[in-house]
């Protein structure tokens, strides 16, 4: 009688394992069209990962090429270079005022995202104008426009932040009166 009992516990036992790995394959096998599915969206997932990680690099190289653009004016717009002065009078900036008369005579035209060594005289003056010691860094981004629309605002000029000649002459004018 006991070997009996013991025989339908193990049998009992043995159904109910068997019951719940058939329902466990059940709930967890696919078709093969879902598998097909579930393949394609992961597929499609990683190549939006990698043209999403390509966009982010080609936009940051745009941003780099773009900042290293320093645009001069077109031959139309070109105005005659003001004539170095013949006066042999030197002031306490000369330097800077004949670094500035150089980007007149090369016709040089500034806005948001120039850079270079004619970027960084720009900022020079504003540190002398401003009476501020900030980084020459040649790069012409937010703080340098608005930096140029204050002194071009001071100055009677439109003030849009960019740098051309009439600027850079009202920034010699303004050095040489300083004497």
């Amino acid at each position: 009688m006991i070997d009996k009992l013991k025989f339908i516990l193990f049998f009992i036992v043995v159904l109910v394992l068997v019951g719940l790995i058939g329902y466990w394959s059940v709930i967890t096998i696919q078709s093969g069209s879902e598998f097909k599915t579930n393949q394609k969206i992961e597929q499609l997932e990683q190549e939006k990962e990698d043209l999403e990680k390509q966009v982010e690099d080609l936009s940051d190289e745009l941003i780099t090429l773009q900042s290293q653009i320093v645009v001069e004016k077109p031959v139309e717009e070109q105005k005659e270079p003001t004539p170095e002065p013949t006066e042999s009078t030197t002031y306490k900036n000369q330097k800077l005022i004949n670094e500035l008369q150089k980007l007149i005579t090369d016709n040089v035209y500034m806005k948001l995202k120039s850079s270079g060594t004619r970027v960084g005289t720009v900022q020079n003056f504003l540190n002398v104008y401003n009476k501020t010691s900030n980084k020459i860094d040649n790069s012409y981004g937010v703080s340098t426009q608005k930096a140029v629309a204050s002194f071009q605002k001071d100055q009677g000029l439109t003030a849009d932040g960019q740098a051309g000649s009439s600027t850079f002459t009202k920034m010699i004018t303004w050095l040489k009166k300083q004497g």
